[in-house]
């Protein structure tokens, strides 16, 4: 059994694939252990005046990573907050260590087909869109997902806690999430 340390300066951080759940259980856990919720995604959206879309199609990926590696910087130092994490944050080393080193990682897992599933449909992720802006068709997504899955997976499998959470409902997911944290917070 892994030991976990108490958390570093209050702060919980969700990481995943995008649609494995951590936009929407984030505020929840947040509210229930009276924490503020932070989805970087949308501070990066504030920052750059532009939604994620347009920040890679009109700046491209390495601008966004760029507001995204100083907002996270920023973000660290932030007392009682639960914070979203986008879904390629912590591919990058440097991101991982301020993760790691100022609060405690949570792994949002969920599977391919699930992932897939609640992302056919949306055109807001620019990860999806070929060289032209075209969304993926639906082999052409499944083999996307399961190619960035293959090389992020190991990463998220980091985390200090993981919760799986395509099999399980929201209420249930936050309930066990709050339950096992608690005593690791200063509250």
């Amino acid at each position: 059994m892994t030991i976990i340390e108490p958390v570093k300066r209050n702060l919980i951080y969700f990481t995943g694939f995008m649609a494995g759940g951590k936009s929407t259980i984030g505020p929840i856990v947040a509210n229930s252990i009276d924490y503020s919720f932070l989805d970087l995604d949308k501070e990066i959206e504030k920052s750059a005046g532009k939604t994620v879309n347009e920040i890679f199609s009109d700046l491209g990926e390495e601008f966004f990573r760029k507001i995204e590696k100083e907002l996270l910087v920023e973000t660290s130092k932030l007392d009682k907050y639960v914070i979203s994490l986008g879904g390629g944050t912590i591919v990058d080393t440097e991101n991982l260590k301020i993760v790691k080193s100022s609060g405690l990682l949570i792994y949002l897992k969920a599977e391919i087909e699930y992932i897939y599933r609640r992302l056919r449909y949306k055109s807001d992720r620019p990860v999806f869109k070929n060289k032209d802006g075209r969304w993926l068709r639906d082999e052409e997504l499944k083999s996307r997902i399961g190619e960035l899955f293959k090389v992020r997976e190991p990463i998220y499998a980091s985390a200090d806690l993981t919760f799986e959470t395509d099999k399980t409902s929201v209420g249930k997911t936050v309930d066990a999430i709050v339950k096992k944290i608690k005593p690791l917070l200063e509250l």
